[in-house]
């Protein structure tokens, strides 16, 4: 058995199959959850952005005009939910986190309890720390692996633009792993 192509889906899903939508969504589901997790630093935030982009994806399926592109679409819609949410939940925090509590997320990554082999979570906490365009852009780009084209299709921004924003990201990174690992 041949797997229906996006198009066919989205076909079906409009003509009243509305299980077929759970095809569009396996297809999907992994890539646009591994970007979120990245964007937001947690499986539950992912979970909460991905659950709200995947009902606008199906609330909004009639104005996917190139349904054989429906991953595309789907992502600007998961990229722009994450925005939001890091959004809402950056105001939040400012709002009801004690000066102190900020001023430690601000000093370098690496303290004497971690263990150095923690190299992931390094990582992980140094791109938390960039500003969410550089991260956007430096995930799309080095994780998901799309090409400057890609990028700027699915999020509206120039080439130069995105490329300037992953230059900032390296430099960012660099900076903030350096007090880490004497880089």
């Amino acid at each position: 058995m041949t797997a229906l192509s996006d198009a066919e889906l989205i076909a079906a899903v409009l003509a009243g199959d509305l299980d077929s939508f759970a095809g569009l969504v396996r297809r999907y589901q992994d890539m646009c959850t591994r970007f979120a997790v990245r964007m937001l630093g947690s499986h539950v935030d992912a979970d909460d952005a991905l659950q709200s982009a995947f009902m606008r994806a199906f609330r909004g399926l009639r104005n996917c005009h190139d349904p054989d592109h429906f991953g595309g679409w789907l992502y600007k819609i998961v990229v722009n939910e994450c925005r939001t949410y890091a959004s809402r939940r950056r105001h939040r925090e400012l709002r009801f986190l004690p000066a102190t509590d900020a001023i430690d997320q601000i000093v370098a990554p690496g303290s004497e309890d971690e263990p150095d082999r923690d190299v992931g979570g390094h990582i992980e906490r140094a791109l938390s720390m960039l500003p969410t365009e550089q991260r956007e852009a430096f995930l799309l780009k080095y994780v998901e692996e799309l090409t400057y084209d890609e990028i700027a299709a699915m999020t509206g921004e120039s080439v130069s633009a995105l490329k300037m924003r992953v230059k900032r990201a390296c430099d960012g990174l660099r900076d903030l792993l350096e007090g880490v690992y004497h880089v």
